[in-house]
């Protein structure tokens, strides 16, 4: 069965079209634009007009390509930023107009028992328990489980909230990182009640701020999926790269090879969120996994 799974979340929005038949996974196409449809909502509570134009331009591009490449079943989720927005139904009417499905405005439980599927696809269940963080935009979410999720907690922590909500210079100065820092804390610790962090055996964190951070980590020139791809990264590495973003220049950020355009304003709060978790889980290491919710979401269609 070929499939179609979009995931829209806070900063951007991807689509994977697949062949699934059974165990049997054969991606076909795998793209994303950054939007930025949570532009705001934290502290407005809705939609930026100018946020639903670039994310239903972007649904527009996908439905082309949708329609040339023969999907036969289409999933459409969107996570936390639509959650929070009272003017959603603005963004659904337009995602129905375009593609004829209803997109879901998935709960955070969802959220973390797709990003679950997907990260772990490609690794042994010998390596569980597995703690899985996917560090969005909007949220965070923490999951643990071997083979299913046993616990998961979704916090809001992502970076385009924390850029909002703390950082008004660029690179921030230490007040503003220290009150992100203190927030980001807070937050890991409601999901900590919850979720088991410190007694995984490996902590896989997916979604576009983990790898970057890996992508500076291996030193790479432009951004490679399958350099990255369970690649495992240093506890001491993260808080590297962490502190060279927040200390670096939009512009120095910019020029690094493997920076997506989109992602250079948000990375150095993204960066923190990593490392703080790292450092609450007393991990040693994190495998950066570019499977995650979207490879969920093409799954879940075919069951």
């Amino acid at each position: 069965m070929r499939v179609a799974a979009i995931d829209c979340g806070t900063n951007s929005i991807r689509l994977l079209i697949a062949d699934i038949e059974g165990d049997i996974f054969r991606e076909v196409i795998r793209t994303m634009q950054i939007v930025r449809l949570g532009q705001g909502v934290d502290e407005t509570g809705e939609f930026h007009p100018d946020a639903i134009a670039r994310t239903l331009a972007a649904v527009d591009i996908f439905a082309a390509e949708i329609a040339k490449r023969g999907v036969e079943k289409i999933r459409f989720c969107a996570t936390s930023a639509t959650r929070d927005a009272t003017n959603r139904h603005l963004f659904v009417d337009g995602v129905r107009e375009r593609l004829g499905i209803e997109p879901e405005v998935i709960s955070g439980d969802e959220e973390a028992a797709l990003s679950f599927s997907g990260a772990i696809q490609d690794l042994s269940p010998n390596d569980g328990p597995f703690l899985v963080v996917d560090i969005g935009g909007g949220s965070t979410e923490f999951v643990y489980g071997t083979t299913h999720v046993e616990h998961a907690k979704s916090v809001n922590i992502g970076c385009v909230r924390m850029t909002e909500r703390h950082f008004t210079q660029d690179p921030a100065p230490e007040h503003e990182i220290d009150l992100a820092r203190a927030d980001i804390q807070e937050a890991i610790a409601k999901a900590a009640a919850i979720v088991p962090i410190t007694s995984a055996k490996t902590l896989i964190a997916v979604a576009g701020t983990a790898t970057t951070v890996a992508a500076a980590a291996l030193d790479l020139s432009e951004y490679d999926r399958y350099a990255i791809h369970l690649a495992r990264v240093s506890a001491e590495k993260t808080h590297e790269v962490a502190q060279m973003f927040l200390t670096s220049t939009r512009q120095a950020r910019l020029a690094l090879g493997y920076m997506h355009p989109g992602r250079v304003d948000v990375i150095p709060a993204g960066a923190l969120v990593l490392s703080e978790i790292i450092k609450a889980t007393g991990a040693t290491q994190f495998t950066a996994s570019e499977s995650d919710i979207l490879d969920g979401i093409a799954r879940s269609i075919s069951y």
